[in-house]
């Protein structure tokens, strides 16, 4: 068991426009959720301690994700695609990084290439 905490961090399922180009086909709210349930559980079961942490599309997100890393530390923090693939979400991955780097500049930042392959992105620096 590893002992070392992780807090995810991305945009709500629900409010990803799941019809930009830019993201993988096929997704859907109900489908991302799954596959992060299912990571969480596979990093559960690795020895992590996981925290979720998601976000509006921009008007609170920088401060929601401020308040999850005061409240305690991380290892490892992973920002999910929704934030950060979507070209219309460049400023929006900026505040989330700034906020990241202001807040946990201990800890390791990564990113999974799609909902299903978290546990893959934070293993490779925890």
């Amino acid at each position: 068991m590893t002992n070392k905490s992780v807090l995810l961090v991305g945009i709500d399922p629900e409010l990803v426009d799941y019809t930009d180009p830019a993201l993988p086909p096929g997704l859907n709210a109900a489908k991302v959720r799954a596959a992060l349930q299912a990571d969480v559980a596979r990093m559960t079961a690795l020895g992590f301690s996981v925290t979720e942490c998601y976000t509006d599309l921009g008007k609170t997100a920088a401060a929601v994700v401020a308040e999850a890393l005061k409240k305690s530390s991380y290892d490892c923090v992973l920002v999910g695609g929704g934030a950060r693939i979507p070209p219309a979400n460049l400023l929006l991955f900026e505040k989330l990084i700034n906020a990241i780097h202001e807040g946990a500049p201990q800890s390791k930042i990564c990113f999974n290439t799609n909902p299903a392959d978290s546990a893959e992105a934070v293993r490779r620096w925890i």
